[in-house]
């Protein structure tokens, strides 16, 4: 190989790069304002991230108050709000930064497939975050709060009452919120993977076990150590699943009308129509040919 075509060869790799470093500092940049502006309102942030705790304790008579146990723990958790509140308000901009790198690199045809799952995410990400914000965490708190009791008169029983810290009430709502934000994201994946043909609805019915299981696991480590809050995310990912067959087999079908009105045909299909003794042509709608 020559010396010549070794640079030929070489500018476009550097010119890609260049373009990267560009986009992620404007997406760094987005991210650095958002998060100083949403630091500069931490504690409106926190306490509205803070309301379903608040509610729970209203509920059985307590005063809602939350403690801190060192000097820095709320300076941290207002960075941490901040950074958390960053990313949403960035996030437009950072998604659209990736969008205009990879876009110029995809035919028109690509550009129009990818689009509506670009937008999708952060749409379902949304969803996901005001499920679990205004589901998930006020029925996860009255569930851990159920285990407060009261000091027994007739007995020696000790009181058990509930002090939770900024840091600790924090972490676990954006556990939360992350949780099914993710989990929501569940739909897109399984319906792009279905455009390019990696699953299909057959295969996912046919799996459904052993999605179970994964959705468990899935379950288990996004969530906190308990069951309910497992179980909760289990059965609303799961129902994502069943969603995301209903909407793989609409790509199916899909496919498949553009496959017949280009005079194209599904030859894994006929060989598996003839396994289970149908008639390929029967199965096509189309009649034998002469």
């Amino acid at each position: 190989m020559s010396e010549k075509h070794i640079e030929d060869s070489a500018a476009p790799l550097l010119d890609h790069l260049i373009e990267l470093r560009t986009r992620l500092i404007w997406s760094i940049m987005a991210f650095v304002v958002a998060m100083l502006a949403c630091f500069t309102v931490a504690g409106p942030i926190f306490d509205f991230l803070a309301e379903p705790i608040k509610h729970a304790m209203e509920n059985r008579g307590h005063d809602p108050e939350l403690i801190f146990t060192g000097a820095h723990k709320v300076f941290f958790t207002y960075v941490s709000v901040s950074m958390f509140g960053g990313f949403f308000i960035a996030f437009p901009i950072i998604a659209s930064q990736l969008w205009r790198f990879v876009a110029p690199g995809l035919y028109k045809t690509e550009q129009r497939a990818l689009l509506p799952f670009l937008i999708a995410t952060p749409v379902l990400f949304l969803l996901g975050a005001a499920f679990a914000y205004y589901a998930a965490l006020p029925l996860a708190f009255d569930f851990f709060l159920s285990f407060e009791k009261a000091p027994d008169p007739a007995s020696d029983g000790l009181k058990i009452a509930f002090l939770g810290t900024v840091d600790e009430y924090l972490g676990l709502t954006m556990k939360f919120i992350l949780a099914f934000g993710i989990c929501f994201q569940l739909p897109v994946a399984l319906t792009l993977m279905a455009k390019v043909g990696l699953v299909g609805s057959d295969w996912l019915k046919k799996n459904r076990k052993y999605a179970i299981v994964g959705l468990m696991v899935v379950a288990a480590v996004f969530t906190p150590p308990d069951a309910f809050s497992m179980m909760l995310l289990f059965c609303v990912v799961y129902s994502l699943y069943e969603i995301s067959i209903f909407l793989v087999k609409s790509v199916e079908k899909k496919r498949e009308e553009n496959l017949r009105a280009e005079g194209y045909y599904d030859v894994s299909q006929d060989v598996d129509d003839e396994e289970d003794g149908e008639d390929p042509d029967d199965t096509l709608g189309t009649e034998p040919d002469k």
